[in-house]
């Protein structure tokens, strides 16, 4: 008797069993999304049909079993030997059991939709994960549907094909001509009958997966059957049917591992695991028939655990009674020796050849279900638009074409060993995948994940992502490697060009999560001086006149809390609704547009100064709170529009538009900006009220008195950062670009103090800005100012040793200004003329002009009828300057202690 070729060889991966995922009900839009009441009215008139046996547990024991029952049994027991076989199941079946929990977790905790593990990702991961899982996924099914097609093929060549090589035909039934050409034109006969069944519809394919059920549990009976009724034999010279017989069970026990006859490679224990894990998955089977299910949080735990339980009895009796009646040679020299022990030979091959076709089939209708289900999600734009049609019956036509096509190009490749280990692969990151959702939602605590099947622990789903993972590189390291770069690759693009979903993310929930956990460890009581940083709360009135501060305090944090707040005045009394919950959407979007890292605080009070208050008492939590104070000045200034709107008149800006001028989108809604007689910033609020002076510097008083570092900023309207750093390069420093900083009370001439906590703050908040990488190549200039009677270079070398401690660069300048400054005799009551002379003062020692200057901002009076007086003053020394910080720091930000 000659050597035959087996029907199958071990090169064909087992690849899941992909069944049909429900389209929308007839009718019913594309576009509507899922769980809209008219796609819960159309399901109520069409209910779903299919039980847990004909939903569930076929669907899963046909991808289960597939061919492996029927050609790999006797490789796996042949190399390895019975003992090491039923530990490789036993491994394998544990890992699957893990992603099995998970997948009963997920599917027990809502309404699961049509999609499977599609919409189980998606829906738990976001639209990142899901769509890359996706459309790992679907490529998974196409070439699965395509390797199961030449499978099929190659065993009706093995059958019926004339011998290539120009051997006499054994059989005859060997009339089908061979070759390339001709197992191409037979795999795209197959191809199309798999295309008619997908066409016509879910029905029929169900029909026909029942059909197939029925033969292959036939034929896998047949083959118990044989090995008690069918008589010792011989099939292979000098191998033999031995029957049940001890010596030939002490023969299998242990491992034998031989060269694989099929391709001349020497077995290994990994490549025989990996070789029968092919044939153990298919588990997600049942999952994707949720489209069809009565009740699928009910059916798809009990049946895919039926269906597990029940493959891997099978698979281990029949591993035991080949072990005990068949030769080690038989095995390891002959794949399809079941057919000759059968009782009726063709039985075997009937269960071949419609394991294959069904296996082909259900990847195929699955492809094309996963891809009407990213279609219908929009997560690749118009790309996958077309997907989304169907017949009036809702069977997605269009995307089965589309599917069909691209597993006809996959047949171009004739053999499919290298896809195989692919598509394994594949499915193995989706495993992974729901072991990692069923994981995150674990982890992230959320009220709302409450599954009904709580057989799972975080413990589960970390074993089953460890054993898919340890899976994946066991079969292919470099495949498994360039899959998860696909993945990676998938997933930015993804998170990048799809729009915003309503699904939720699990990501939010983490981050909350582990965010509330270390903000309750980050205690107020254990903060030092060496690891201070700014925690900035910006008022903004209108952000169309303030982008150019927000954008430059946004440069100052050095990496801590950054608030914009806004007070908008009323009276939540007199009013229907909260008129603040409807503009957070555009202040998120102004924060997204100018890319800064900042929160938003909005709150409505009485008076500008109360809500400034309750945004001091309850901005930030716990250990992060803001302790500086930034307000816009209080002047007369024009407010510019930067923030220019295409859909109001031009006539707004007169000025040509700048970097900061952007094009609104549409969920940009701020109020327009007032005329000339209205203030800037504090001054300008949106029901037409005006913050006056004296509430001005209250507000300022108040937050000193809260122990908050308290900045005014000024001439920030027109401030740009590229353009600030940017000088000409005819100006005398060749374009150097400088920061000046006057840490001395300029109203206040008897005291030149360089050492008060102020004065400290001031160097420190210079020194961050230094630190940022826009403004690294700013030179700081530190102005010293002294009275002509002490000693200049002693004064100097004193400053110059403090800014060493403190590891400050800054280029020193001493100004000798009682020569230039006519002192007032009463320090409280500053003239004009002083202040101007100041003013100028400060101006003739900016050679070229700096990019911003920093000065230092004495405390408001302690009466409050000088508050007015005090503004002016400021106003005063102030007067175009340029973008300058008025700055007063009430606590100990720096040291020179390590």
């Amino acid at each position: 008797m000659t050597e035959r070729t087996p029907l199958l060889h071990y090169r064909l991966s087992t690849s899941v069993n992909e069944s049909e995922l429900r389209p929308p009900p007839a009718g019913q839009a594309p576009e509507q999304h899922p769980g809209s009441p008219r796609q819960r009215s159309n399901q109520q008139r069409q209910p779903k049909k299919l039980s847990i046996f004909f939903g569930v547990v076929i669907p899963t024991l046909l991808s289960m079993f597939s061919v492996v029952v029927f050609l790999r049994i006797g490789f796996v027991v042949g190399q390895s030997g019975l003992c090491q076989a039923i530990a490789m199941f036993v491994v394998a079946y544990f890992i699957i059991c893990m992603t099995v929990l998970s997948v009963c977790a997920i599917s027990t905790n809502g309404a699961l939709d049509a999609g499977g593990a599609y919409y189980m990702i998606s829906r738990a991961l976001g639209p990142e994960f899901g769509g890359s899982i996706g459309i790992m996924f679907f490529l998974a099914n196409v070439c699965g549907s395509a390797l199961y097609v030449l499978g099929l093929v190659e065993a009706i060549v093995d059958t019926f094909g004339v011998p290539e090589d120009g051997t006499v035909a054994t059989s005859p039934y060997q009339i089908l001509p061979s070759g390339y050409w001709w197992s191409l034109l037979y795999a795209t006969g197959v191809a199309l009958l798999c295309l008619l069944v997908c066409l016509v519809g879910a029905h029929i394919y169900a029909k026909a997966t029942f059909l197939i059920f029925l033969v292959v549990m036939f034929v896998l009976g047949t083959i118990f059957i044989s090995f008690f009724a069918v008589r010792p034999r011989t099939i292979l010279l000098p191998t033999n049917f031995t029957g049940f017989k001890l010596d030939t069970l002490r023969g299998n026990l242990w491992a034998d591992y031989t060269v694989d006859y099929t391709t001349g490679t020497m077995m290994t224990f990994a490549t025989v695991f990996a070789v029968m894990f092919n044939g153990c998955t298919g588990i997600m089977a049942g999952s994707n028939m949720s489209g069809d299910l009565k009740n699928p949080s009910y059916a798809i735990p009990r049946g895919t655990i039926t269906a597990v339980i029940f493959t891997f009895i099978i698979y281990n009796l029949l591993m035991a009674l080949v072990a005990c009646s068949c030769d080690r040679v038989l095995l390891q020299r002959d794949y399809s020796f079941l057919r000759d022990i059968n009782i009726w030979n063709p039985f075997v091959t009937i269960g071949v050849y419609s394991s294959t076709l069904s296996a082909a089939m259900s990847n195929l209708i699955g492809a094309s279900r996963i891809l009407y289900a990213l279609a219908r999600d929009d997560l690749f734009g118009k790309v996958l638009s077309p997907a989304k049609k169907t017949s009036h019956s809702g069977n997605p036509w269009v995307s089965v074409l589309i599917s069909w096509f691209l597993v006809q190009l996959v047949l171009f490749s004739g053999k499919l060993n290298t896809i195989a280990s692919i598509v394994t692969i594949f499915f193995l990151l989706v495993y992974a995948a729901v072991d990692l959702a069923c994981l995150a939602l674990e982890w992230a605590s959320a009220p709302n994940f409450r599954p009904t099947f709580r057989y799972f622990t975080w413990h589960t789903c970390v074993l089953g992502i460890i054993g898919c993972a340890v899976m994946m590189f066991l079969i292919n390291a470099i495949y498994a490697s360039a899959s998860i770069a696909f993945m990676l690759l998938l997933l930015l693009l993804i998170h990048y060009l799809s729009p915003t979903s309503s699904w939720g993310y699990i990501s939010q929930a983490l981050i909350f999560h582990q965010v509330r956990k270390y903000l309750l460890m980050l205690d107020v009581r254990k903060d030092h001086v060496k690891f201070w940083r700014p925690q900035v709360l910006l008022m903004v009135s209108n952000p169309r006149s303030s982008i150019g501060l927000i954008t430059f305090i946004n440069d100052i944090k050095k990496s801590g809390l950054y608030v914009l707040g806004h007070v908008q005045l009323g009276d939540l009394n007199t009013l229907p609704s909260d008129p603040l919950q409807s503009q957070y959407d555009s202040w998120l979007s102004l924060v997204d547009q100018l890319n800064i890292k900042a929160f938003v605080n909005l709150t409505l009070a009485d008076s500008v100064r109360h809500g400034v208050q309750h945004l001091l008492f309850i901005s930030g939590l716990g250990g992060m709170r803001p302790n500086t104070l930034v307000l816009g000045f209080y002047d007369d200034c024009l407010p510019k529009d930067k923030l220019i709107d295409p859909s109001l008149s031009t006539s707004q800006s007169t000025d040509p538009p700048g970097p900061f001028q952007l094009e609104q989108p549409p969920l940009f809604h701020f109020a327009s900006l007032r005329g000339s007689s209205d203030r800037q910033d504090f001054g300008e609020l949106g029901d037409g009220k005006v913050l006056g002076p004296q509430e001005y510097v209250a507000i300022i008083a108040d937050a000193m008195k809260m122990l908050k570092n308290v900045v005014l900023a000024r001439y920030f309207n027109n401030f740009d950062r590229a353009q600030a750093l940017s000088p000409p390069s005819s100006s005398p420093g060749k374009g150097a670009v400088y920061v000046d900083v006057w840490p001395v009370n300029l109203l206040r001439p008897d005291s030149c103090s360089y050492v008060d906590t102020c004065s400290l703050f001031l160097l420190q908040l210079a020194c961050i800005l230094n630190m940022v990488r826009a403004w690294r190549k700013a030179k700081l200039r530190l102005f010293l100012c002294v009275e002509g009677g002490r000693s200049v270079r002693g004064s100097e070398e004193k400053l110059g040793q403090l800014l060493k401690e403190l590891r400050i660069k800054a280029q020193i300048y001493t100004v000798p200004w009682d020569q230039q400054v006519a002192f007032p005799s009463n320090a409280t009551r500053l003239s004009d003329d002083y202040l101007s002379a100041v003013n100028k003062l400060i101006l003739d020692q900016a050679r070229p002009p700096p990019a911003v200057r920093f000065l230092y901002l004495p405390r408001p009076p302690a009466d409050t009828r000088r508050y007015t007086a005090y503004l002016r003053q400021l106003e005063l020394l102030t007067q175009d300057l340029g973008p300058t910080l008025l700055i007063h720091g009430v606590t100990p930000v720096i040291t020179t202690d390590l």
